[in-house]
């Protein structure tokens, strides 16, 4: 009875704390982490790699607070280089990130697809947009 209760505890704390992490800041917030990653996709398999991609980003953003934006785009002249723009809402949101199953399944699904990876940490210092875009 006593183990039961203590790993209830435990795994109240650790909820209490993964739940903090992913609490998003004001819109304003300088904590945030803005990434670009930069992929270069086995041209035959950009399919297959589109749809891991695409899966991973609608779970992330379904199931993840502190993931608050994703760009997807593709070279025109060269459609297997990929660019993605990540927003998270500070660092632990994207440790936590890192960490989830649907993420963890995406690395696996794609480890034979990315042929390399480069990963930019940027920040925003300007952006415009119309309402509703």
């Amino acid at each position: 009875m006593r183990k039961k209760i203590s790993l209830i505890i435990i795994v109240i704390g650790l909820l209490t704390v993964l739940a903090s992490y992913m609490q998003e800041p004001p819109s304003n917030s300088t904590n945030r982490m803005e990434r670009i990653a930069k992929i270069k996709v086995d041209p035959k398999q950009l399919e297959a790699y589109h749809r891991a991609l695409k899966e991973q980003m609608q779970a992330a953003m379904e199931k993840e607070p502190g993931v608050l934006s994703y760009y997807a785009v593709a070279d025109k002249k060269d459609p297997s280089s990929i660019t993605i723009f990540e927003i998270y809402a500070n660092e632990a949101a994207y440790k936590v990130h890192i960490a989830t199953p649907h993420f963890l399944a995406y690395k696996e699904a794609v480890k034979n697809m990315v042929q390399s990876l480069q990963l930019q940490d940027v920040t925003i210092i300007a952006n415009a947009k119309k309402p509703g875009i």
